[in-house]
């Protein structure tokens, strides 16, 4: 038997807790979630991919599926309204028949405006979990998305359920498979758009099926954060190659980058110590650890970088005060990771919603929890040539800046490495690297 079943006995049985705690203090009969409903394209026939509400498929690995919904309080065994119309233009879901569907009371529901028909009789009673809230008002829903009830959730997200840590560390074997042979392909002289070929034919999973855009990008395009073009054309000297892509497994996210030089040269040293740098950090998560100070220490080893590698002058105290360090590394050191690739909670201080912001010097920091075991995060320190923000700095900070060094690195773009950790009680999970992508 696949261990994921018994292990989802222990998840369902948490998730029934969480909502007969948060019920009972609201005072609300249960809730009442929505996978969601398809979106028209505007002037179309068409629909968008269908994404799943993440607090749908929090309780079971249906992820492709509108117009289901989750009845659960807490006390009774929840109960799953499985939507199977009679459709011959398109495919219709297979009747449950997996590892959690003894945990439900199934119904199936063959036409979505009837879903009033299986809901609680007192549902004013009862909470909507959800994204449509016009549905939500039609049905006669008075509570809907309560904030008590949301925030609650949110924060809890973040404590991840053994079932919920075994379906991620599969879903980094997945995204490992596809890195690695992009990675091949890049050496074998693949444009973007066919690395991006390659690595979804490894991962099993389609552009609509991962967790998010892969970001595939040749030489200077690693230097924009969330290039998405896909050149077909290969540049006319291949440099440098960056990826950021992911895969889901039961609906849980990986997301993993690495960046790699054709050739031994400056650059590619650089990304070998930008490496050994993402791992030192790495050694310093512990329960207890501020992840805000992760990410300002983090800059204190930009700074360090920077300067054994001649690209800027001066103290480490004055590359960060001078905002050049952000210039290079402009984006957060990562985020929660969980249902959603960037999860719910990353700035919850309790279950009540309180809310801590990143520091004002760094506004795009996602995540200000304090680490606690379970939870799951993205490492992703970066070192970048972006001209718009090194043209942003002060003129004093652009003197201690070495321009030579610049306009050589600047071909090359960036470098990004990310990994996805587990935080233990005792020790880190770097669940990329021993699922086979060490460097």
């Amino acid at each position: 038997m696949d261990p994921l079943a018994h292990l989802y006995h222990a998840h369902i049985g948490e998730l029934n807790r969480r909502v007969a705690e948060i019920c009972q203090r609201e005072n609300i009969s249960g809730l009442v979630i929505h996978s969601g409903q398809p979106h028209r394209q505007f002037l179309d026939d068409l629909n968008y991919p269908f994404k799943v509400n993440p607090q749908f498929k929090a309780w079971l690995p249906i992820v492709d599926n509108p117009n289901c919904w989750i009845i659960a309080n807490g006390q009774d065994k929840p109960r799953l309204v499985f939507y199977r119309p009679v459709d011959f233009w398109h495919k219709v879901n297979d009747l449950p028949d997996a590892f959690w569907t003894e945990h439900f009371d199934i119904h199936l529901l063959t036409k979505a405006d009837r879903i009033a028909d299986l809901l609680p009789k007192n549902i004013t009673q009862w909470a909507y979990i959800g994204e449509h809230l016009d549905v939500a008002d039609v049905l006669g829903f008075t509570s809907r998305n309560p904030d008590a009830v949301m925030n609650y959730l949110h924060f809890h997200r973040a404590d991840k359920t053994q079932y919920e840590l075994e379906c991620m560390r599969r879903a980094n074997k997945i995204a490992v498979k596809g890195h690695l042979a992009a990675k091949t392909a890049f050496y074998n002289g693949a444009t973007e758009f066919e690395i991006q070929q390659c690595y979804l034919l490894e991962t099993g999973q389609s552009e609509t099926e991962v967790p998010y855009g892969n970001i595939v990008a040749l030489n200077q395009n690693a230097a924009i954060l969330h290039y998405m073009a896909l050149e077909h054309v290969n540049p006319a000297q291949r440099l440098s190659f960056l990826i950021d892509a992911g895969a889901n497994y039961h609906g849980y996210a990986a997301d993993i980058t690495r960046t790699y030089a054709f050739e031994k040269n400056r650059f590619c040293e650089l990304v070998a110590a930008l490496n050994k740098m993402q791992l030192a950090i790495i050694d310093t998560m512990k329960p207890g650890v501020k992840y805000t100070d992760l990410h300002i220490a983090t800059h204190e080893h930009i700074a360090k970088l920077l300067i054994s590698f001649d690209i800027a002058t001066g103290s480490v105290e004055q590359l960060i005060s001078q905002g050049i360090t952000r210039a290079f590394f402009p984006h957060g050191l990562g985020h929660m990771l969980g249902l959603q690739v960037h999860d719910m909670g990353g700035y919850a201080y309790d279950e009540r919603g309180t809310h801590v912001a990143a520091p004002d010097d760094h506004p795009f920091l996602r995540c200000t929890r304090v680490l606690a075991a379970n939870q799951v995060l993205t490492i992703e320190p970066g070192l970048y040539i972006i001209d718009t923000l090194l043209e942003q700095l002060s003129a004093s900070a652009k003197q201690v800046i070495n321009w030579n060094c610049i306009d050589e690195l600047r071909p090359f773009g960036g470098i990004r490495i990310e990994d996805n950790v587990i935080i233990h009680h005792n020790r880190i999970e770097n669940m990329t690297r021993e699922s086979g992508l060490v460097d």
